[in-house]
C-alpha cells in the first residue's frame, strides 16, 4: 500500500537521501489562515531561560475539508532566518500542555509551531491514532505552512530545516512524519510507541484497562475514527484482539515505516511504563540505526504509570540534540549514547528518592552481558478462574500515574497481589553478590492447558530477606499460548528494567493466570507449568553501561586551597547553617506558621513567584487561599508540602520545619486534582490498596473515619467506574484523609461538580475542621469559599496582600458599592479614583467599587461624585467577597 502524503515525498529507504534531490511540497495555499482567526501576544524570554522576548500568534489553520487545527507559533526578537521545530502533545491534552518547552525552544533560537491535534482542544476532526491520511499528513502540511515563514531557515525551496518532537501520542507523530515527510531533519520522541498494536496487544493478550484509559481520555469511542471505535468495540466485548485490529493499529503505528525513518533520533523512554515500556524503544532504536542514522537513547525513571519524568534535564537534552542536528552546532553536547537514571534508597537529609545517571558509549540494547541463574524445578498447577476474577495486581493504570506506585519499587516497597492457586513460582538461591538487571531477562517454560489456549502473566521478582517481594516498576510479560493442550514450550521474555538486586536476595519467577490490567480467557480452565530444558533464567547485565569518571581538569590540583579560602569566607560571612532547624516548642499546636517564605524562579535573581510570605492557621479553622492566576498560590502549597524547597523563610507544621520528605509531613494530607483510581474496583478497595502502597501499618489508616466525613455510605462498595463526578472528588478527598492528617491541603476540590456536588463538598470541609483538624483550600469559587471557609489568606504576584477572619476582610468598612445606572467609561473613572481619599476606583456590575484611604470619611463623598456628573444611584459598603477580592488586587485577576 502506497501511504505517501500530500507535499512529501515517499522515502526511499537507506542510505540517506541528499538534501538537494527533494521535490517541492504541495500548494500553501492547504494551509490559509481563516479570516480573523489570529491573535498575537508577547512574553519575555527570560521567563523561559532566554533572553528577549518571545512573541505567540494564535492561528487555526485548515487542514482541508472541515478538519481545522489550533496552532500557536513561537518565535524570539532574534533577527534572520532560524530552523523550526514542530512541538506535539500527548494523548487526551492539547497545545497548551507542552507551552512552556516552546517558549524555551523559541527563546533558544528556533521558530515553534504547537497545535492541537484532531478531536482534542480546539481542534476538530475525529481522532484517528496517528492516522497517516489524517494526523500524519497534518504535520506535513504544517511543515509547508513553516517553508512559507520569512524567519525560517530553507534547506531548498519548500523545504524548512525542522525537528519534531513530543511526548506519548506526539512522540509517535515524531516517528511517523520522519517515515512519511523526507524534509524532516531531527525528531526526538519521548516516552512513546513504535509498535501499537503491539502496545495493546502484546502477545494478542487484550491490555484492556490502558486501552480503556485510552478511549476514555479521548472523550469516548464516539470521538474516534468510526472504525477505530468499532474496533475498540469488538475488542472490547470479546477480549481477544483479531487480525484485523493487529492490522488496523499497525498501519498507524512508526513500525510500518520503520525502512523510511532515517534521520538523527534522540529516543527517550520510561522505566515506569506499562503502557509503552522499555522494548518498544529498543525496536526504534535497531530500526533507526540500520538505516544509517545516528541514535541516542535515554530510560528516564518515570512514564505512563508516574514517577519521575526529569522534565529540566529532558528538554535540555532536546534542545542540545536540535542545537547539533538543526542548527549544526558540532560542539554541542548530545549526551552519551545510552543513559539510564538509575533510583535507589533515600536521601537522609531531604527524604528525596536518590537518583543518578549511569551511561555507555554505546547502545548495549535489551541483551548485553548475559549471566545465568538457576531457578528450582517443579511442575506446578495453576487454575484460570471462571470469568478471570479475581484478578492478581501488577501495574496500576489511572492510580499509577497519579500516585506514582510504580517508582515504589525501586525503594524496596511492593504493590503487586498474587493469589493463592493461581500462580507458579520458580525461585533461585540468594544470590552471592549483587546483580544488576538492565535489560530483559528469558527464560523457556512449557505449558499444557485443559483449554486450547493459555494466557499466563509472567513476572520476575526481587525477594529480600525478609520474604518481601518486589516487582521493578510493576510491569508483566502477557503470554499467549495456542495450542496448549498437547502441550508446548514457550520462551519468555520478562520486561525490559533497570534494577539492582542485593546480595542475598532472590529471583523469583511468577507465572499468573489473571492481571487486572489486561483480558483473561472468561472460561476456567486448568494450565500445568514447568520449566523447560535448561534451569536457568539468562539475565542481562549490560556491563558497559557505567558512571564514567570525568578526566581531573587543571584547577583540580589548586582545588583545596580554593576550596579551604571558601569556607574562610563562608565562617566570615557567617552564611546560614544548613542544617535541619530543631522544632520550635512553642508553635507545637500550632497547625501552620509561615514566616518571610520566598521562592525565586528558576535562572533569575530577582524574579519572585512568592516573596516575604507570612501568615499562620490556627486549629478547627477552613482557611481559603485566594489570588489570581500566578500569585504564587500553587508555589506556596508545593513548598508547604515538601515538593520543592525555598529560597528563603521558615515553614512550621506543628513546630517542625517542612522539607523534603520531613516526618511531620506525615500529618499533612493533600489532595491535587486529578487523582486516578482504578475504575473496576470499588471505592474501598481503592482506598485501601492506596495505603498499602504507603506502607504504613493498616490501623493506621482510620479507614472508617474518612469514609464517614466523606459520606458516600453504600457507594463504597460499587465499582468506582459507576460514580458521578462528586462522588469521585469525595473519594479522593476521603484518598487525602486517610491516616486522619492534622492539616488537610486541598487544591480546587469542586472542579467540575455541578451546585448540589459543591454543596456536599462545602459539608465535607466543614465536617473535617469541626473536630478540631485544620483544611486549607485553594480555589477560584469565591462565593463559595465565602460559604466554607473561616479564614482567608489573599496573594497578588508572590505577595501577601490581606490574611484575616472571613467576615473581616469581606466586611471591611473601607470599600464603597456606588450603584450607576450605567456603566462608567474610562475617563470619568479615573476623576473618580482621583479625588482626595480615593485609594482606586473599579467597575463592576450595577457600579464603581470605590476603596477609600484608611480613616478617610464617606462624609461629602457623595456630592464630590455628582459635582463630576456620576450618577449615583446608591451608595453603601458592600458585602460580596469577590468584591474585596477584586478590590484587593487591584483588579489584576
Amino acid at each position: 500500500m502506497d501511504l505517501r502524503l500530500p507535499g512529501a515525498r515517499r522515502r526511499p529507504g537507506p542510505p540517506r537521501r541528499a538534501r538537494g534531490t527533494r521535490r517541492l511540497p504541495a500548494l500553501f495555499a492547504v494551509l490559509a489562515v481563516l479570516a480573523g482567526a489570529a491573535t498575537a501576544s508577547g512574553v519575555p524570554a527570560a521567563a523561559a531561560g532566554g533572553s528577549g522576548t518571545v512573541h505567540s500568534t494564535d492561528r487555526t489553520l485548515s487542514m482541508g475539508g472541515r478538519v481545522r487545527l489550533d496552532t500557536t507559533y513561537f518565535t524570539s526578537d532574534a533577527t534572520g532566518r532560524r530552523p523550526a521545530v514542530l512541538l506535539a502533545h500527548g494523548f487526551g491534552g492539547s497545545k497548551d500542555d507542552v507551552r512552556g518547552q516552546a517558549q524555551r525552544l523559541a527563546a533558544d533560537g528556533y521558530a515553534v509551531l504547537t497545535w492541537s491535534a484532531r478531536g482534542f482542544g480546539k481542534s476538530s476532526g475525529s481522532i484517528g491514532l496517528n492516522d497517516p491520511a489524517g494526523e500524519v499528513a497534518d504535520v506535513s502540511r504544517l511543515v509547508d505552512w513553516l517553508a512559507a515563514r520569512p524567519e525560517v531557515e530553507l534547506d531548498a525551496k519548500g523545504d524548512p530545516r525542522v525537528g519534531v518532537t513530543g511526548a506519548s501520542y506526539g512522540g509517535a507523530v515524531s516517528l511517523l512524519a520522519a517515515g512519511y515527510d523526507d524534509r524532516i531533519d531531527a525528531i526526538a520522541p519521548e516516552i512513546t510507541y513504535w509498535n501499537l498494536a503491539d502496545a495493546l496487544f502484546p502477545d494478542g493478550v487484550f491490555k484492556k484497562l490502558w486501552a480503556g484509559i485510552f478511549v476514555n481520555s479521548g472523550g469516548g469511542c464516539a470521538q474516534f475514527e468510526k472504525k477505530l471505535c468499532a474496533m475498540y468495540e469488538r475488542v472490547a466485548e470479546s477480549g481477544k484482539p483479531d487480525a484485523a485490529a493487529r492490522s488496523l493499529l499497525e498501519e498507524r503505528s512508526p513500525s510500518a515505516v520503520a525502512d523510511r525513518i532515517d534521520v538523527p533520533a534522540l529516543l527517550v523512554q520510561g522505566q515506569t511504563d506499562s503502557l509503552f515500556p522499555l522494548g518498544q524503544a529498543d525496536a526504534a532504536a535497531r530500526a533507526i540505526r540500520a538505516n544509517g542514522a545516528p541514535v541516542d537513547v535515554d530510560w528516564i525513571a518515570g512514564g505512563h504509570d508516574g514517577g519521575d519524568m526529569e522534565a529540566s534535564r529532558v528538554q535540555g537534552r532536546v534542545t542540545s540534540w536540535f542545537d547539533r542536528y538543526l542548527k549544526g552546532d558540532k560542539g554541542a553536547d548530545t549526551g552519551p549514547a545510552f543513559r539510564v537514571t538509575r533510583t535507589g534508597g533515600v536521601d537522609t537529609t531531604d527524604g528525596a528518592a536518590q537518583e543518578r545517571g549511569a551511561s555507555s558509549d554505546s547502545y548495549p540494547g535489551l541483551d548485553s552481558g548475559p549471566h545465568a541463574v538457576r531457578l528450582d524445578s517443579t511442575t506446578q498447577r495453576v487454575v484460570n478462574p471462571a470469568g478471570g476474577t479475581p484478578p492478581a495486581v501488577s501495574a496500576l493504570p489511572g492510580l499509577g500515574g497519579a500516585a506514582g506506585l510504580s517508582s515504589l519499587s525501586s525503594l524496596g516497597v511492593g504493590v503487586s497481589l498474587d493469589f493463592p492457586g493461581q500462580f507458579a513460582r520458580f525461585d533461585s538461591a540468594p544470590l552471592p553478590d549483587n546483580l544488576r538487571i538492565t535489560g530483559s531477562p528469558t527464560v523457556t517454560v512449557h505449558v499444557t492447558s485443559t483449554s486450547d489456549d493459555a494466557v499466563l502473566f509472567a513476572k520476575l521478582y526481587d525477594v529480600g530477606t525478609d520474604a518481601q517481594q518486589v516487582l521493578p516498576a510493576q510491569l508483566v510479560t502477557p503470554l499467549r499460548v495456542e495450542g496448549a493442550k498437547q502441550g508446548k514450550d514457550v520462551r519468555v521474555t520478562l520486561p525490559a528494567v533497570d534494577h539492582e538486586v542485593q546480595k542475598g536476595h532472590r529471583l523469583r519467577l511468577v507465572l499468573a493466570s489473571t492481571d487486572l490490567a489486561y483480558a483473561s480467557p472468561a472460561a476456567p480452565a486448568t494450565y500445568t507449568v514447568s520449566l523447560a530444558g535448561s534451569d536457568r533464567l539468562t539475565v542481562p547485565t549490560a556491563p558497559g553501561v557505567t558512571t564514567a569518571a570525568a578526566p581531573l581538569p587543571a584547577w583540580v590540583w589548586w582545588l583545596p586551597l580554593a576550596a579551604a579560602a571558601v569556607a574562610l569566607a563562608l565562617l566570615l560571612t557567617a552564611r546560614r547553617r544548613t542544617a535541619h532547624p530543631a522544632p520550635d516548642p512553642a508553635l507545637a499546636e500550632v497547625p501552620l506558621r509561615i514566616t518571610g517564605l520566598s521562592k525565586r524562579y528558576a535562572r533569575s535573581n530577582d524574579r519572585y513567584a512568592v516573596r516575604e510570605l507570612t501568615f499562620g492557621v490556627e486549629k478547627g479553622q477552613v482557611l481559603g487561599l485566594l489570588g489570581p492566576n500566578g500569585a504564587g498560590k500553587t508555589t506556596t502549597l508545593r513548598m508547604l508540602m515538601g515538593l520543592i524547597s525555598p529560597d528563603d523563610g521558615d515553614i512550621r507544621v506543628f513546630g517542625h520545619a517542612v522539607r523534603p520528605g520531613a516526618p511531620v509531613l506525615s500529618r499533612v494530607g493533600a489532595f491535587v486534582e486529578g487523582s486516578g483510581f482504578l475504575p473496576h474496583l470499588s471505592g474501598r478497595d481503592n482506598l485501601e490498596l492506596y495505603w498499602r502502597a504507603t506502607g504504613r501499618p493498616p490501623g493506621d489508616a482510620h479507614l472508617d473515619e474518612a469514609l464517614e466525613i466523606a459520606g458516600l455510605g453504600e457507594a463504597l462498595s460499587r465499582a468506582v467506574r459507576t460514580y458521578s463526578q462528586g462522588m469521585r472528588q469525595r473519594l479522593a478527598i476521603a484518598q487525602a484523609m486517610l491516616g486522619l492528617p492534622d492539616l488537610l491541603i486541598l487544591d480546587e476540590p469542586t472542579n467540575g461538580l455541578d451546585p448540589p456536588q459543591i454543596r456536599e463538598m462545602r459539608e465535607v470541609m466543614i465536617r473535617y475542621a469541626a473536630a478540631g483538624r485544620t483544611v486549607i483550600v485553594s480555589s477560584h469559587l469565591l462565593s463559595e469559599v465565602e460559604q466554607s471557609c473561616t479564614h482567608l489568606v489573599v496573594m497578588d504576584r508572590g505577595r501577601l496582600v490581606q490574611a484575616g477572619p472571613v467576615r473581616e476582610i469581606v466586611g471591611s468598612g473601607d470599600t464603597l458599592l456606588v450603584g450607576t445606572p450605567a456603566p462608567l467609561d474610562a475617563a470619568l473613572l479615573e476623576k473618580v479614583a482621583a479625588l482626595p481619599g480615593v485609594a482606586s476606583a473599579l467597575p463592576v456590575d450595577g457600579g464603581v467599587l470605590v476603596r477609600l484611604d484608611p480613616g478617610t470619611g464617606t462624609v461629602g463623598l457623595v456630592a464630590e461624585l455628582v459635582r463630576l456628573g456620576v450618577p449615583v444611584a446608591s451608595v453603601g459598603p458592600h458585602r460580596r467577597l469577590e468584591d474585596a477580592f477584586l478590590t484587593l488586587i487591584g483588579g489584576s485577576a
